[in-house]
C-alpha cells in the first residue's frame, strides 16, 4: 500500500503542529511546552491511555487494537539544538539560541499524524506504544525511558525509531542491521603548564605549544594505532585556554572532541591510545595532561536482523523500494539503549537536498510528512495483523 490517502488530507494540520513546535524549541529534558502538546493530542485522537513524565519528561502513548495481541513501540524525539537559527523561514525559531536543526520537530508531528490514524482506525490486533523521548541531542533520554521500565512497564517486545537524512531524495528510505549508528563519547583534556610573560617564554612551560601538539599527536591515533579495516573518527573541536590576552602566556589550555567508534573493542583501545598520546606529549614540552569524558556517551546503535526485514518491508510497501544496505553512519544516536533493552530497528527517511542536519540553515522537509507517517502505520498494522 502506498502513501496514505488520509495523511494527504492531515498534511496541513500536520504541518502546522510541526512548525508551531519549530518555532518553540526547547532543549534536553526541559521540553515541558512540547510534551504538554502531544499529551494533549494523544488523549484529543482518543488513545487509551496516556503517560507523562516516563524518563523525566518522556510521554507514551496507548492505542489499543480490535483484538488483544502484543505491543510495538514506535519512539519519536522531542527536543531541539542550541544553536542559532538562519533558515529566514516564516515558521523560524522565536527562541534566541535554540533551534530545531534536527528535525525532531518533524519526527514529533509525523509520530503525532500516525497516532490520530491509529487511533482513528485500530485496524491491528494488540497495542501499538507511542513513544515520544526528550533529550536525544547529549542527555540520553532514551537510556532515561529505558531505566524508568519503559520496555517492561509496557510490555514493549519490538520498537522502532526513524529519523530524516538530508542525503537521501525525499520520501526514500535506507536502513541496514547490525551496527548502524556510532557509538559517542565526548572528551575533553586539561592541559595545565606554568604561565608567565609571552616575551619571556623560557621562563614559562607553553600551554598553548604543548595542546596544540597533542591536537596534531591525536591524529596518529586513527591513522597508526588503529586498525584500517575498523572504522574511527577522532576529531579535536575546541581549543581554550585561560587568557585571551596577545601577550600572556597561559596557565592552562582546554580541548574537547570527540571519538566515534563501531565496537566496544576499537573505542576501548581509542580512549587507551589517546591518553598515552596526550599525556606522554605534554610531558615532552614539560607540561601535564589528563583526559575526562564530560557527557553520557552512547554505545552503537545496532539493529537487529528480523525487525530490520521488518522495518525495510513496510518501506517498501510505502515508496516502492528501499536501499537495504545504507553505508554506516558516524553520527551518533541513542535509540541505542531501546535497542539494547528490546528488538527493533532504525531506518532513514530521505529528507531531500537541504542544509545538513545541526547545520543553523537545516529545516524539515513538510513534503516528507505524508510518506513518514504512512510508513509507521504500515509497519504497526503489519506488525499486528489482526
Amino acid at each position: 500500500m502506498p502513501v496514505r490517502n488520509r495523511f494527504a488530507e492531515l498534511l496541513p494540520e500536520i504541518r502546522e503542529w510541526r512548525r508551531d513546535l519549530h518555532m518553540n524549541p526547547e532543549l534536553g529534558y526541559d521540553v515541558h511546552r512540547t510534551a504538554g502538546i502531544v499529551a494533549a493530542k494523544l488523549r484529543d485522537f482518543g488513545c487509551d491511555e496516556v503517560i507523562e513524565g516516563i524518563g523525566r519528561t518522556g510521554i507514551v502513548g496507548l492505542i489499543h487494537g480490535r483484538a488483544p495481541g502484543r505491543t510495538i513501540g514506535l519512539r519519536a524525539d522531542m527536543d531541539a539544538l542550541p544553536i542559532t537559527e538562519a533558515t529566514g523561514a516564516d515558521h523560524a525559531s522565536t527562541v534566541p539560541g535554540k533551534m530545531h536543526a534536527c528535525g525532531h520537530d518533524g519526527h514529533t508531528a509525523m509520530l503525532l499524524g500516525a497516532a490520530r490514524y491509529l487511533a482513528e482506525t485500530r485496524n491491528f490486533a494488540g497495542t501499538v506504544a507511542v513513544v515520544f523521548q526528550p533529550a536525544e541531542e547529549g542527555g540520553a533520554g532514551a537510556e532515561a525511558m529505558v531505566q524508568d521500565d519503559l520496555i517492561g512497564r509496557f510490555g514493549i517486545e519490538e520498537i522502532y525509531g526513524m529519523h530524516n537524512s538530508p542525503l537521501l531524495p525525499a520520501g526514500a528510505f535506507a536502513i541496514r542491521p547490525g551496527p548502524f549508528y556510532a557509538a559517542v563519547d565526548s572528551l575533553r583534556i586539561e592541559v595545565r603548564g606554568k604561565g608567565g610573560h609571552a616575551a619571556r617564554p623560557n621562563n614559562t612551560v607553553d600551554t598553548t605549544l604543548a595542546a596544540s601538539a597533542i591536537v596534531m599527536a591525536l591524529q596518529s591515533v586513527v591513522s597508526r594505532n588503529t586498525d584500517p579495516q575498523q572504522p574511527l573518527v577522532v576529531s579535536v573541536t575546541a581549543f581554550r585556554t585561560d587568557s585571551d590576552a596577545f601577550n600572556v602566556i597561559p596557565d592552562a589550555a582546554t580541548l574537547r572532541g570527540t571519538i566515534r567508534s563501531f565496537d566496544d573493542a576499537t573505542r576501548e583501545k581509542a580512549i587507551a591510545d589517546i591518553r598515552r598520546v596526550i599525556e606522554l606529549t605534554a610531558a615532552s614540552y614539560g607540561a601535564t595532561a589528563t583526559l575526562e569524558f564530560d557527557e553520557v556517551p552512547y554505545p552503537v546503535m545496532v539493529n537487529h536482523d528480523a525487525e530490520t526485514v521488518h522495518a525495510a518491508e513496510a518501506a517498501r510497501a510505502v515508496a516502492g523500494e528501499v536501499k537495504s544496505d545504507a553505508p554506516r553512519t558516524t553520527g551518533g544516536e541513542d535509540f541505542a539503549y531501546m535497542l539494547r533493552a528490546c528488538p527493533g530497528a532504525y531506518i532513514q527517511i530521505g529528507n531531500g537536498p537541504s542544509a545538513g542536519l545541526h547545520h543553523p540553515k537545516y529545516d524539515f522537509n513538510d513534503e516528507i510528512i505524508p510518506t513518514g507517517c504512512s510508513w509507521w502505520v504500515e509497519l504497526a498494522e503489519r506488525r499486528l495483523s489482526a
